[in-house]
């Protein structure tokens, strides 16, 4: 009793613990500036320390912190403007990793300031999203130079996109507003939610292979154009990074080339199961990994696989997570040929977000066709998925 009357307070005096919703935004913009500040300083000291093994002294530090700038503007979907034409491919693992850094944020911030409400949500994602919008802007005028501009607007509006997409699950997710949004729905989406999500990771994965397999098969090349570029220790280390960085972007381009559109890498590269043309392509040793004659290569036909196999996985999720009274093994047929469908919509999300351009001319376009990617694998995974969710269903009911 002495400890509820101590909690409870006179009329107009002001509870010591409650925060109003002002405090929760300045903290959630605090975070997110730490987000940014932590993020460039650990993207600058790698790029300080590969430097390092370079023994010709590699890159001042100013010049080493600017390359980070660039590269953390790129991972926002940036771009920058050298003489050899617009540069705008993000490496995915880093956009990965500061989506889940401003996820991170939003979340603490919730905890912290016990956020509820949809209007309170709000307010920190849009004072998030500010902060870091403003600190993406300041970063590309600090990374800008006249030989290398950076596309101010374009950094800016990506940097706002991927604040308010990440803080906003974030936030939703621990202020439990995103379940209040799902309970109002029909039963069956939430199950077609974590199926989406499960044939999505699936067709990663498998294109992780396909990636990983094709490396392997010419290491020869891979070791022949990495000691070409030269750079000792700072060059093999620095392009490792960079493939490693770039390894989603690779994924999304065998996603494509499993679906059937294939990949290309500029105008004069294109793989596909129709055909293989090879053309001048950057020095990257990750580009080992691309065929070496015009040949289609075994592989290829081997992946078309796995929009099928991911379709599957999507469809025996969907099935299992049903409940009782959602719906019978017909019905589960039908949810399962939209979450094939969802599915492509996603895979042809995540082509758009790994492709790009290297510059003008031949490098215009690198990457999977965005759309033909999302409807092939659309086509594809919805049979498997509506087979494997009926199925599903049906075993389970008995």
């Amino acid at each position: 009793m002495v400890s509820l009357l101590a909690r409870l307070s006179l009329p107009g005096q002001r509870d010591p613990d409650a925060r109003g919703p002002w405090q929760a935004a300045v903290l959630a913009a605090l975070a997110a500036g730490a987000v940014t500040v932590l993020g460039l300083l650990g993207v600058g000291l790698a790029s300080v320390v590969v430097q390092t093994l370079d023994p010709a002294g590699g890159l001042p530090v100013a010049d080493s912190a600017r390359l980070a700038g660039r590269l953390w503007l790129l991972a926002q979907g940036g771009g920058l403007a050298p003489a050899s034409g617009p540069l705008v491919l993000a490496p995915l693992l880093l956009t990965l990793a500061v989506a889940w850094g401003l996820s991170s944020a939003g979340r603490g911030v919730v905890r912290a300031c016990d956020v509820a409400g949809g209007r309170a949500v709000a307010a920190v994602v849009v004072a998030a999203a500010a902060a870091h919008t403003l600190l993406t802007v300041l970063v590309a005028l600090l990374a800008g130079t006249p030989r290398v501009p950076v596309d101010l607007l374009r950094s800016a509006a990506g940097g706002a996109v991927l604040a308010v997409l990440a803080v906003g699950w974030g936030a939703a997710r621990d202020s439990r507003l995103l379940d209040d949004v799902l309970d109002r729905l029909p039963g069956p989406v939430r199950p077609l939610l974590r199926a989406v999500a499960a044939g999505l990771l699936t067709a990663v994965a498998l294109a992780l292979v396909v990636v990983a397999v094709a490396a392997a098969a010419d290491t020869a090349g891979y070791a022949a154009l990495a000691g070409s570029l030269g750079g000792a220790g700072a060059g093999a280390v620095g392009l490792l990074v960079l493939g490693v960085l770039l390894l989603p972007n690779a994924a999304a381009a065998a996603i494509g080339l499993a679906a059937g559109p294939g990949f290309a890498v500029g105008s004069g590269t294109l793989v596909s199961v129709h055909g293989v043309t090879l053309g001048a392509v950057p020095a990257l040793p990750l580009l080992a990994a691309l065929p070496d004659t015009q040949a289609v290569p075994l592989l290829a036909f081997a992946s078309q696989a796995v929009p099928a196999l991911a379709g599957l996985v999507a469809g025996g999720t969907l099935g299992r997570w049903l409940d009782d009274d959602d719906a019978g093994s017909v019905v589960a047929g039908l949810w399962g040929v939209l979450a094939g469908v969802l599915l492509g919509v996603a895979c042809g999300l995540f082509a758009f977000a790994g492709a790009g351009s290297l510059g003008d001319g031949a490098l215009a376009g690198v990457g999977a066709p965005p759309v033909a990617t999302g409807l092939a694998v659309a086509l594809q995974a919805g049979v498997a998925a509506g087979l494997a969710a009926a199925v599903t269903r049906w075993r389970s009911l008995g």
